[in-house]
């Protein structure tokens, strides 16, 4: 049988093993063999010599900021994917952000699409970031992108463009509970940030060092313990 791929002479390394001088079989852009010898059952168009290399699934960084609108981002799909192809990491999973000010999140997610179709140089997804969660979003368009593929959305309690009240929060969880996706919270309680932060204004203490002094464990501390509750109460479980 033909195939498009044979990697030979591989250490392949698993979730729980390590397979010395192993050949990989690649058909359709999927593996469709692992084992010795395989060169005598399959042909390929092309072939790797893998020996003394390593070769392992790729990695998934489920935490990517790229090309996004609430804050400035280092990276946009292109060069953020091609850092992560070069590190081993073959999916990333993005955030994309709705505004305060979206009545729906169908705009939101075809906009992030057109920043990575074309692009991006590896699978990637979305986590959606909340900011509005009216009914309509809850009710009939989160379902929609649970079918396409989004599994999980973002929620803030700090930063005014961000930021939920903490009923809105749980409108959102459980909107997420019944459709069993992941809630994602930051969790810091945002008034005593900015009591603390326009206190330190007040003096002229804006250096970079006053950034961690104006974030005091405390702070997150409480929004956690808040968000905890908020769970509970919803019979949620999130990820802080």
């Amino acid at each position: 049988m033909e195939v498009d791929l044979i990697i030979e002479n591989a250490t392949v390394v698993t979730a729980s093993d390590v397979h010395a001088r192993q050949d990989i079989v690649v058909r359709d852009g999927k593996i469709l063999a692992v084992g010795q010898d395989l060169k005598s059952i399959f042909s390929a168009k092309t072939t790797i010599d893998a020996q003394h290399a390593f070769v392992m699934p790729g990695g998934v960084d489920s935490h990517v900021h790229l090309d996004q609108d609430n804050s400035p981002t280092g990276d946009n799909f292109e060069t953020g994917t091609r850092s992560a192809i070069a590190g081993g990491t073959t999916t990333v999973i993005a955030f994309a952000t709705q505004s305060r000010t979206q009545e729906s999140i169908h705009p939101v997610v075809e906009n992030y699409h057109g920043r990575a179709t074309g692009k991006s140089y590896c699978d990637y997804g979305f986590h959606l970031i909340l900011t509005n969660p009216t009914p309509t979003i809850l009710r009939d368009e989160l379902p929609h992108y649970v079918r396409e593929g989004i599994s999980s959305v973002k929620l803030y309690m700090t930063y005014e463009p961000l930021k939920l009240r903490d009923g809105e929060i749980l409108d959102v969880m459980m909107a997420t509970r019944a459709l069993g996706m992941t809630t994602m919270v930051h969790a810091e309680n945002s008034d005593m940030i900015s009591w603390i932060t326009a206190r330190l204004a007040e003096e002229a203490l804006t250096a970079p060092y006053y950034h961690a002094i104006s974030r005091p464990s405390i702070a997150e501390d409480e929004a956690v313990y808040r968000v905890i509750s908020l769970a509970e109460l919803s019979d949620v479980p999130i990820l802080i």
